[in-house]
């Protein structure tokens, strides 16, 4: 079993921490660093599954909680659904599908700088924001398009 030292450097807080890497854990990881779906924790529970069939929900939960307290990976809470994780730690921005709930990643050159733009505008000391867009995945949009064509007849006007 390996030790990995996290340093985090990010705001000027340099933070380094030891953190134990079971072979749970680093199978864990690796899952969820090949996937860009950001799975939820039962999903990343069937995905490890694979590589290790005796691994039971509660590790993958526990590992799940570790890794993102650590950095390794982002918990997302977006929506008022299940978290979903993300192997992605730089920042970045997620949209979400309001129909089925599916999660991708928005790729910017830049972040917006919000913490600043806000820094000075309450009482509150800002450590962070998140930005999630809504929208209709791929999927979703043909569906209801679809949907449509076969209400209208394909002319565009209700049958």
């Amino acid at each position: 079993m390996k030790m990995v030292t996290i340093t985090n450097n990010e705001d000027n807080l340099s933070l380094n921490r030891k953190l134990r890497m079971t072979h749970q854990r680093q199978v864990i990881l690796e899952e969820i660093k090949k996937v860009d779906t950001h799975p939820t924790a039962d999903e990343v529970y069937k995905i490890a599954r694979r590589r290790l069939p005796h691994i039971s929900l509660s590790t993958v939960y526990r590992n799940l909680d570790i890794l993102s307290e650590y950095g390794m990976i982002q918990k997302l809470e977006l929506g008022g659904r299940q978290k979903r994780f993300d192997g992605r730690t730089e920042k970045h921005y997620h949209i979400r599908c309001i129909r089925c709930g599916r999660v991708g990643d928005l790729t910017t050159a830049k972040t917006l700088d919000i913490e600043n733009a806000f820094g000075g505008k309450s009482d509150y000391e800002i450590v962070g924001h998140r930005l999630e867009l809504l929208g209709l995945c791929p999927k979703c949009k043909k569906e209801k398009q679809d949907q449509r064509k076969s209400v209208t007849g394909g002319h565009g006007k209700e049958v």
